[in-house]
């Protein structure tokens, strides 16, 4: 039986995926904040699960970091490109939306860098990608810094990742240049990923989020929404430079705070409330929703003549159509694909079991290192 902690992380996946899906299919007038809020979230997230997973299997009698090294980069694969690849091939086939001539950039995870080079968001269907490419840039370095480098370096060199995150953002002010790459280029989606990374480096040392958080996180949550509900004025105002650090910034405190709180098991209501089962099953599905949601909209829209409601635009009639089969599909694929290749996994083990069964090296940690939390499971 899964942990609390795990499958109340589960539940915090179905909020990111609503946030996005509700900025994509609903939100009046082009509003994103709450897409941006949902990306954040599944970066903290991921940063948090891939960072402790790893200091778990590093922590153990039996750990080899080339056989640990080895194995993460499989079970990556084995969880993330098969969807990943087969709609890079669905659009190849089809050439929806005239996509085909940037599908080498998406292939190579580089969807950031191709939307930011060009300072342009066509192909627009594929545009999510470029969080998905930010997430695999992560994976191929992150792994190398925790598990290669001195164990007493690493909380440092995370909170060096932040920093460095933190001052990329206030670089672009001095620049006074609005380009995508600002928000596209590795080192602005950082300091989530590094934060969710902090939160899992203090619990592998038995700490938790410093005290300060813990009472501040919601008044940085509702200084958060009033920035966000400000008016941004012209696009050359004083104001525009502050607001957009402030939207970037505010969020890491009350999303890690959120994570922290869900990764141990909220009690009471909102406990109860996070394991629900409508909740927990999109968030089990919340990797196929995101990847396919935009092309399922793109088939809507062109299927528009014979749909009654309106989808193509924004409002109630895309999100219940487009929502609706992007559900249908992310279900499917997870039963029928995704699932069943997940079972590969048990080929690729963090720590290698040991040949003898009374190996004085087998310790309960080691068989726990081996256990694959169903919440990485589903990553």
């Amino acid at each position: 039986m899964a942990k609390a902690r795990d499958i109340q992380l589960d539940a915090l996946r179905a909020v990111a995926v609503t946030l996005v899906l509700y900025a994509h299919f609903l939100a009046p007038n082009g509003t994103s904040f709450l897409g941006h809020l949902g990306v954040r979230l599944f970066f903290v997230l991921s940063g948090f699960l891939i960072t402790r997973l790893l200091l778990d299997a590093r922590d153990t009698n039996a750990f080899a970091s080339g056989s640990a090294l080895r194995s993460f980069y499989a079970r990556r694969v084995i969880r993330i490109f098969p969807p990943y690849f087969a709609v890079l091939g669905l659009v190849w086939l089809t050439d929806l939306e005239q996509a085909r001539s940037s599908l080498a950039w998406h292939a190579l995870y580089l969807s950031n860098f191709w939307y930011a080079l060009r300072n342009d968001w066509n192909p627009w269907l594929l545009c999510h990608f470029w969080s998905l490419s930010i997430e695999e840039q992560f994976y191929l370095a992150w792994p190398l810094i925790v598990l290669l480098a001195p164990r007493k370096r690493i909380e440092a060199i995370t909170i060096g990742v932040i920093c460095f995150s933190l001052a990329y953002r206030f670089y672009w002010p001095i620049a006074a240049d609005p380009a995508l790459a600002r928000d596209l280029l590795p080192p602005a989606s950082m300091d989530a990923l590094a934060c969710g990374a902090l939160l899992a480096v203090r619990r592998a040392r038995g700490a938790d989020v410093p005290r300060w958080m813990r009472p501040c996180w919601p008044a940085l949550a509702a200084f958060f929404l009033l920035v966000v509900w400000s008016d941004p004025g012209p696009a050359s105002s004083t104001w525009e430079w502050p607001r957009w650090l402030l939207v970037q910034v505010l969020p890491l405190v009350p999303l890690t705070a959120i994570v922290a709180a869900c990764s141990t098991g909220l009690g009471g209501w909102l406990g109860r409330l996070a394991e629900q089962r409508p909740l927990l099953s999109l968030g089990r599905i919340s990797y196929g929703v995101y990847l396919y949601h935009p092309i399922l909209l793109a088939y809507a829209v062109k299927a528009q003549p014979w749909i009654p409601l309106n989808v193509s635009e924004q409002g109630p009639g895309r999100f219940l159509v487009a929502g609706t089969a992007t559900i249908i599909v992310a279900s499917l694929s997870w039963a029928f694909f995704e699932k069943p290749l997940n079972g590969l996994k048990r080929y690729f083990p963090y720590v290698a079991r040991p040949v003898a069964s009374g190996d004085a090296k087998w310790t309960s940690r080691t068989a726990a290192a081996l256990e694959l939390p169903r919440t990485e499971a589903r990553q």
